[in-house]
């Protein structure tokens, strides 16, 4: 899992515990149509995916090298992070069951907040979807599993995540270092939203809370 926001939330013991219930239990279906929670089975499709580098070259926290068996453990770890709560991995299928994209929210219940790493396939990006999607999964991410939070990186020169990130009204917060699982440092640009804001930006009229 990558390091929590950099804003240090504290949820109730309640919230907390609500949240890891939503987490476990969550619909794949309320995010979007043909979505699904991925499993073993879903490997080698994935990792088809996964190894254009026009996907994955951006994305910090993929298993490397990205294999079959590399995405298998990395789909069952995160069904263990799933289980505690604390993470979900969900792929997009088109109409021949092959993956399309996938999203894996990172959440941390006990500071209310969550981060989001995905990508969609080659052959699907530049259709001028990208914003609406994000938008859609940051606010499944706020109203669905009932986070406060939410922190994004991007790498430095990933120009259209950042174009995306921001036109969704994330503040920009500098640079932080993003962990790679291996170990190592990747130096990132940083943004949070909290639910209060997101609302307000949905709905300019909203009084602040």
């Amino acid at each position: 899992m990558s390091d929590p926001p950099v804003t240090a939330l504290r949820a109730t013991a309640e919230e907390e515990a609500d949240i890891r219930r939503r987490v476990r239990e969550v619909d794949p279906a309320s995010l979007g149509p043909d979505r699904v929670i991925a499993v073993p089975g879903h490997a080698a499709a994935l990792a088809r995916m996964l190894a254009d580098p026009r996907v994955s070259d951006p994305i910090y926290d993929l298993p490397r090298p990205i294999t079959e068996d590399s995405v298998r453990a990395w789909i069952e770890a995160t069904a263990a992070d799933q289980a505690r709560g604390e993470a979900v991995l969900i792929l997009s299928l088109d109409e021949q069951g092959e993956v399309a994209g996938y999203s894996r929210f990172s959440v941390w219940p006990d500071r209310s907040s969550a981060e989001l790493a995905g990508a969609t396939r080659a052959d699907r990006q530049n259709r001028g979807q990208g914003t609406a999607g994000a938008v859609r999964s940051f606010g499944w991410m706020f109203e669905v599993l009932g986070v406060r939070l939410i922190g994004l990186t991007a790498a430095l020169d990933n120009v259209r995540s950042a174009r995306v990130i921001e036109a969704a009204g994330f503040r920009p917060m500098g640079e932080r270092d993003s962990r790679r699982p291996d170990g190592t440092l990747r130096r990132s640009l940083y943004w949070e939203m909290t639910a209060d804001e997101w609302r307000r930006v949905r709905d300019p009229g909203e009084a602040p809370s």
